[in-house]
């Protein structure tokens, strides 16, 4: 019998995109997954509009809004405790292909040290454009960037990899991974968690896969007001510097200072710049 796969969407007043996410994943071709829903205290009708669209969907509502890390975890535990074998994160603003799960199965049980594996993802509104096709953490600068971001797919990106970050938007993990390094760190507000996991799960052993035949779709930043929100950049940069003072070798704190705003200012000012040359 195939693994069985808890995917799981934290959703926060997201009703509509939701709704949209479990449609798509009604067409997914995998033969042993279940979808778990987490609530975090939407006021929008989300869980009403679950229950009546989707009955079929596993439905867990939080009393308060528990954010990225501590909605999921909810979920986790929960799937864990029903026994998965593996947990994919997904955002709730996504659509996928059919066989984007059984694409990441087939990479994550290609070998045993394989623990976190994630998709190919593009932006939903083109298509063609590579929004992550695996990704990196600097730990002297304290970006974690997305390979491809913003480019158009000719196939530049379509080799199976070991990358150094895999996004949470969508992320397949193995329980073993779980199993040894624990839950998603609830102390980042926002922003970090999925760059965090992935350092933990390096630390102990596990690989990072890119698996570029499995597809998806993100909206990107719809909960956090938009790519250049002072929300997001704000509770962005708070995070990359969390991560650096966990991470980052005590001798690269003689540079950080320097490299890490310019760091910062540069990655923002190119986005900003693609963006706008883009109309995105």
């Amino acid at each position: 019998m195939s693994p069985l796969v808890y995917i799981i969407l934290v959703n926060w007043n997201g009703k509509n995109d939701t709704l949209e996410c479990l449609s798509s994943l009604q067409k997914v071709s995998y033969s042993n997954f279940k979808i778990l829903v987490v609530d975090n205290a939407s006021h929008d009708g989300s869980v009403e509009a679950i229950r009546t669209d989707f009955p079929n969907v596993e439905l867990l509502v939080n009393k308060e809004n528990l954010r990225f890390a501590g909605g999921n975890n909810i979920g986790i535990q929960y799937a864990l405790q029903n026994n998965a074998d593996y947990i994919l994160l997904l955002n709730n603003d996504t659509t996928v292909e059919p066989n984007f799960l059984s694409e990441l199965i087939i990479v994550a049980g290609n070998q045993n040290e394989i623990g976190i594996v994630g998709a190919k993802i593009f932006y939903y509104t083109d298509n063609k454009r590579i929004w992550f096709a695996g990704g990196t953490i600097n730990l002297k600068t304290g970006i974690t960037k997305h390979r491809g971001i913003r480019t158009i797919d000719v196939g530049q990106f379509n080799n199976e990899e070991e990358v150094g970050y895999i996004t949470g938007c969508c992320m397949l993990v193995k329980r073993e991974v779980i199993d040894k390094i624990g839950m998603l760190d609830e102390s980042y507000f926002i922003y970090g968690e999925d760059a965090d996991w992935c350092l933990r799960a390096k630390k102990v052993g596990f690989k990072l896969m890119y698996a570029p035949s499995s597809v998806a779709y993100h909206k990107v930043s719809v909960s956090s007001g938009g790519n250049f929100s002072w929300f997001k950049n704000w509770n962005k940069l708070k995070s990359n510097l969390r991560l650096l003072w966990r991470y980052a070798d005590w001798y690269y704190w003689f540079i950080i200072p320097f490299t890490f705003p310019l760091g910062v200012f540069t990655t923002y000012i190119r986005a900003k710049r693609e963006s706008k040359e883009l109309g995105m």
